[in-house]
């Protein structure tokens, strides 16, 4: 099952996508992802029946469907958590600075806690104020779960997965160094992330979901052309159960929390990266010096996950960088 949300409101208009992502009719059940999620055990069943008979072609009023008029899946979720479950990332990072891989990042996952209520939508641009903050990209696959109990174990927590998309985890590079020098985490350089357009069940990516792991490649365009396209599903040092469970350590988590993958990354040098950091540590580590600028103003980036006949499963993330304009009392400051 394949579930979108048409941009309305704060919260979006719930409607089902059919599996090749060509027509939509409204959830009807239900006016929102939020409300779905939070009552999944009973609503789920409806949307998979709805589900059925768009594929069946007996709904009458189904509508073409546009990826341009969708919010993310969650337009605002209570809580979005990012790990970085690729080490291989992690390690080009550390290794551009000269610094060792700490062992505990082999069995304790990196995790902090994104901008959640200012979701951006899966065509929207990018606003960033200034072009030096070192804008970068971040190409994830994220899931989102109903109502986890705190301490829930990784073998339980599987099950509470109920939908996966994919995510462009928005970084401003030049202003992580600060921040993380504080000892306190992400703030000022984590700004809104963006998703694909349709959230997908785990049942409906059939045996490319398995070991709480999504085992496809990621592609990421800049510009029209590709930087990566590493297989997600290759080196994720934690899974998403184990994600889930670290997350719930301490605190339950509530239906509609987002949890992200960390940024796409094989050791496999052929297979490109998902990010601008990885090209410059790359070239850090073997040239001594970073050649590749971050994005521009004006720039674009393109994500998405293809199957294995070539068709698009989730929709593709588009986004343009642009300067933030920002808006009061009828004034409008442009930044940039």
């Amino acid at each position: 099952m394949k579930l979108a949300s048409l941009k309305k409101g704060r919260d979006g208009q719930l409607i089902v996508v059919d599996a090749h992502l060509k027509k939509y009719t409204p959830a009807r059940v239900v006016e929102t992802m939020q409300q779905a999620l939070e009552d999944w055990g009973a609503i789920a069943p409806k949307l998979h029946e709805i589900a059925g008979e768009l594929e069946a072609g007996r709904i009458e009023d189904a509508q073409p469907f546009d990826p341009a008029l969708c919010a993310s899946p969650l337009p605002r979720a209570y809580q979005i958590a990012d790990g970085s479950a690729y080490l291989n990332h992690v390690e080009l990072v550390r290794k551009a600075r000269g610094a060792e891989m700490p062992p505990e990042f082999l069995h304790d996952p990196l995790m902090y806690q994104a901008v959640s209520d200012t979701i951006l939508g899966p065509r929207d641009d990018i606003p960033v104020p200034s072009e030096e903050f070192g804008i970068d990209y971040e190409a994830e696959i994220a899931v989102i779960t109903d109502d986890v109990p705190m301490g829930v174990t990784p073998e339980d927590a599987e099950h509470h997965i109920k939908l996966v998309m994919l995510m462009n985890d928005v970084s401003l590079r030049n202003l992580i160094p600060a921040e993380l020098g504080k000892g306190f985490g992400f703030f000022q350089s984590k700004p809104p992330s963006a998703f694909s357009p349709v959230a997908v069940t785990p049942d409906a990516l059939g045996d490319k979901w398995g070991g709480g792991k999504l085992n496809l490649p990621l592609l990421s365009l800049y510009n029209g052309q590709e930087m990566g396209h590493p297989n997600a599903g290759v080196e994720m040092q934690f899974d998403f159960p184990q994600l889930i469970a670290h997350a719930a350590k301490t605190r339950p988590l509530g239906a509609g929390t987002i949890i992200g993958s960390g940024t796409i990354s094989n050791s496999d040098r052929a297979m490109g990266v998902s990010c601008f950091a990885e090209i410059r540590m790359i070239e850090k580590i073997e040239q001594g010096a970073f050649k590749t600028p971050f994005m521009k103003y004006g720039d674009t980036i393109r994500i998405e996950m293809l199957d294995e006949k070539d068709q698009s499963i989730f929709g593709a993330i588009e986004q343009k960088v642009v300067p933030y304009v920002y808006q009061a009392a009828g004034k409008a400051k442009a930044y940039g």
